[in-house]
C-alpha cells in the first residue's frame, strides 16, 4: 500500500514515520510538506476557500502518484480535509486526529463510569484549539490547553524544552479522565505528560496508523 502523508508543519514527518515503522512497516510512504500552510493560517486567523483549494491540489497530486490512502498530519485544517475526503471518496482520507479522538473518547467514557467524561486537549499551535473541538462528540466535556512556547522551542531545535513545556502545561489537565495530544509534533512529549498528570495520554500518530491500516485491509 502506498500512503501519502501531507504535512503543514516540518516537525510532523518524524513522529508519523516512526508510528508506521512500529505498526505498519510494509506501507510505502510519501511525504508532501507545505509549511506555509500553517504560517498562512496563523496570519489569516481563518480557513477560506483558497486554503481548501490548496489542500485539494496537494491531494490530487498525491492521488496522481498512485496513493491508496491519504493521511493529513495538520490538525488545524479540519474543514479543508473534509473537502478532500468528499472529493476523493471512496479512497480513505484521514484527518490526523479522528482515530485518536475515537480511542480517547472510548477510554474516557470507560474511566468516567457513567458520569460525563472530561478530556484534556493539549496543543502547541493555537489555531488547533479553535478547529479541533467540534470534532469531539457533544457528550464529553473538553478542556483545551495551549502549551505556550512549546512550538517555538521545537522550531529552535530544543526538543527537550518542547517536551518539558508541554508537560508543564498539561498539569492543568490533571483532573481530566484522559489527555489527548492534538498534534503529531506533540507525540514525543507523551511520556512526560503522562508522568506530570498521572492520566492516560493519547497521541495522534499511532492511532492514525492503526485506523488507516484497518480501513485499507477491508
Amino acid at each position: 500500500m502506498r500512503i501519502a502523508l501531507i504535512h503543514a508543519l516540518r516537525h510532523s514527518p518524524p513522529p508519523i514515520e516512526a508510528a508506521f515503522a512500529r505498526a505498519w512497516p510494509e506501507a510505502v510512504l510519501m511525504n508532501l510538506l507545505d509549511d506555509s500552510l500553517s504560517a498562512d493560517l496563523a496570519r489569516a486567523g481563518t480557513l477560506d476557500a483558497r486554503m481548501t483549494e490548496r489542500f485539494q491540489t496537494l491531494s490530487r497530486y498525491a492521488v496522481g502518484t498512485g496513493a491508496d490512502g491519504i493521511l493529513f498530519t495538520c490538525s488545524a485544517f479540519g474543514p479543508c480535509i473534509e473537502a478532500v475526503a468528499a472529493e476523493q471518496a471512496p479512497m480513505p482520507v484521514l484527518k490526523p486526529n479522528e482515530a485518536m479522538i475515537e480511542e480517547a473518547c472510548a477510554a474516557a467514557f470507560e474511566a468516567a463510569g457513567g458520569r460525563r467524561p472530561r478530556i484534556g486537549l493539549l496543543a502547541s499551535f493555537a489555531p488547533t484549539l479553535d478547529s479541533m473541538p467540534p470534532e469531539f462528540p457533544a457528550d464529553v466535556t473538553l478542556v483545551p490547553k495551549l502549551a505556550e512556547g512549546a512550538l517555538a522551542a521545537l522550531d529552535r531545535g530544543d526538543h527537550a524544552g518542547h517536551d518539558r513545556l508541554a508537560a508543564e502545561a498539561a498539569k492543568d489537565l490533571a483532573d481530566c479522565d484522559v489527555i489527548a495530544l492534538a498534534q503529531f509534533s506533540l507525540a514525543s512529549a507523551a511520556p512526560l505528560v503522562a508522568a506530570a498528570t498521572g492520566r492516560p495520554v493519547f497521541t495522534t500518530p499511532d492511532s492514525a496508523v492503526r485506523k488507516l491500516k484497518r480501513l485499507l485491509a477491508t
